[in-house]
């Protein structure tokens, strides 16, 4: 089993409603042991309107890319439709921490590159108790 930190954000349609959909489709991919509270951000490199932010920290036996494989089916399954890069959005999901695994890849870096620097990102995690080293 590997630990895994996973950000949530939504910004269109019903918010709140959107998170509690993609915490519910992440338990079928991991198991959850802590969900954040819910923060409210203004979008960074982004269009209006603000997000509702959080991250669920859990267990997978998924390898990375077949983790970050079900995050996309996830989205796009809650309605996620890319329009472009920092679009407004349904649901987005990132895998911020795979274990104490880091790897660079065309489709994904981890830990997340900018995870450290995203307040959206690093209040949730402080919320639960999770170390910030892990985001180095």
């Amino acid at each position: 089993m590997n630990t895994v930190v996973i950000a949530l954000g939504s910004n269109l349609g019903n918010r709140a409603l959107n998170l509690r959909r993609a915490v519910r489709a992440l338990s079928e991919v991991m198991s959850i042991v802590r969900i954040s509270p819910i923060f409210e951000t203004k979008p960074v490199d982004a269009p209006p309107p603000d997000f509702l932010n959080m991250v669920v920290l859990g267990w997978t036996r998924r390898e990375p890319l077949e983790l970050l494989r079900a995050l996309l089916a996830i989205e796009t399954r809650l309605g996620r439709v890319r329009r472009g890069y920092h679009s407004p959005r349904v649901i987005d999901l990132d895998l911020i921490v795979y274990g104490a695994l880091r790897m660079r890849t065309a489709e994904l870096t981890l830990p997340h590159p900018r995870a450290k620097e995203r307040a959206f990102v690093v209040e949730p995690l402080r919320a639960i108790g999770v170390p910030l080293h892990w985001l180095a």
